[in-house]
C-alpha cells in the first residue's frame, strides 16, 4: 500500500508492505520492521512533528566502533545533518550526524563505549 499525506502543505510518502510474516514500512529511502501484532511502543521509529514534518526517532551507529566524541546533551536540539557523535573505528573518525531535527530525548552511549552495527546511539523526540 502507498500513501502519501499531506500535513499543513507538507507531503510524506510512506509505503506499508507484509513481507514474511513481517510489516514492513518505507519512509523515502529508510526501511523499518515491525513483527505483526507487535505493540507499538513510545519509542517507535518515526515521528511527525507539529510542523507536519516526517522525521526518524533513532540515530543509529552505521558501523562497528566505540564513541569518541559526544556534541549534544539530552534536552538540545538538532538539527539534519548535525554532527551530534563521533565514532572511532578501523584507526579512523566517523562523524554520526543527524539525519532529521528533532530534540534529543535520550543518549544512550558516553564516550568510550563500545558501539555495533545499528545500535541505538540517540532517541528524538
Amino acid at each position: 500500500m502507498k500513501l502519501k499525506v499531506k500535513i499543513k502543505n507538507k507531503e510524506c510518502g510512506i509505503d506499508i508492505l507484509e513481507k514474511d510474516g513481517k510489516l514492513l514500512i518505507k519512509v523515502g529511502d529508510k526501511e523499518f520492521v515491525f513483527s505483526l501484532g507487535e505493540e507499538k511502543k513510545e519509542e517507535d521509529a518515526i515521528c511527525v512533528d507539529s510542523n507536519g514534518e516526517c522525521f526518524l526517532k533513532e540515530i543509529k551507529s552505521f558501523l562497528s566502533g566505540s564513541i569518541s566524541e559526544v556534541f549534544l546533551k539530552e534536552g538540545d536540539a538538532v538539527e539534519k545533518g548535525q554532527k551530534v557523535l563521533t565514532l572511532s573505528a578501523m584507526k579512523m573518525e566517523n562523524e554520526i550526524v543527524a539525519e532529521s531535527k528533532g530534540k534529543i530525548k535520550k543518549i544512550m552511549v558516553e564516550v568510550g563505549d563500545k558501539v555495533k552495527e545499528e545500535d541505538i546511539l540517540i532517541i528524538l523526540e
